[in-house]
Parts: structure tokens; sequence; C-alpha cells
């Protein structure tokens, strides 16, 4: 998925989801470190993907915590 789909999937998601995507994402990438210890090459690629998809929830949950607070 690029990047600009990724956000404006995000972006429509409801503050629950998010957060159930981000326990998803976090439980993700604990099996792939897992997976790394093994040695699978693959695991690395889809452990960079993972955690640039975790940071770009969270930071969508941090804007939505700021725009509250106004």
């Amino acid at each position: 998925m690029k990047r600009r789909e990724e956000v404006d999937k995000y972006r429509d998601m409801l503050d629950e989801d998010l957060q159930a995507e981000e326990a998803r994402l976090k439980e993700s990438l604990f099996r792939l470190n897992f997976k790394l210890a093994l040695g699978e090459v693959d695991a690395i690629k889809k452990m960079r993907l993972e955690r640039k998809s975790l940071a770009r929830i969270r930071t969508m949950v941090r804007q939505r915590e700021i725009q509250a607070g106004k």
C-alpha cells in the first residue's frame, strides 16, 4: 500500500479502530522479532514497514488528542 493511501485509511478510522490496529502492529512486531532472531531474512523488510505504520498511527492519535484539547 502506498504511503498516501495508508495515511488516508488511518484518517478515516475511528479512535477505537486506530487503537486496535496499533495493538495488532505491536503484536506483529513482537512476532517478527522472534523470526529475526531465528534468521529469517524477509522479517527485516516487514519489520521496517510495520514500524513505519505504527509510527503513522501514533502520529494520528496524537494529532487527534491535540485537536481535542483546543
